[in-house]
């Protein structure tokens, strides 16, 4: 189950537990109804604070939301990455795509 938070054009969805091959499909689909239930968002964050595990299901995920909100004129931002989800970020290239947000640019956004 996700957590969201909607702040104007702005939507955070917190990642709990594990973003993996058993679990990559039921997020995707959750993510993209949310997605089209509102199109008024612009931003798109996901939160990784609870998230403990993912991969590249989970990559995936992120890539597919990244190009909805790319192709509706919008964003894709990431923050609160562990040491591991943050290294996968940075071996599968996403860190030159996605935003990953410090606390002062999450408050901003």
């Amino acid at each position: 189950m996700l957590q969201t938070i909607r702040d104007g054009e702005r939507l955070v969805v917190r990642l709990n537990g594990e973003l993996d091959h058993f679990c990559a499909q039921s997020i995707r689909r959750e993510l993209d109804a949310l997605l089209e239930a509102d199109k008024g968002i612009r931003m798109l964050i996901l939160d990784f604070t609870t998230l403990s595990f993912m991969d590249s299901s989970g990559i995936g995920v992120i890539l597919g939301r990244y190009r909805i909100m790319r192709d509706r004129g919008g964003t894709l931002a990431v923050i609160h990455m562990n040491r591991h989800i943050g290294r996968i970020f940075h071996m599968s290239g996403m860190d030159r795509i996605i935003r990953q947000l410090d606390k002062q640019q999450e408050a901003q956004a």
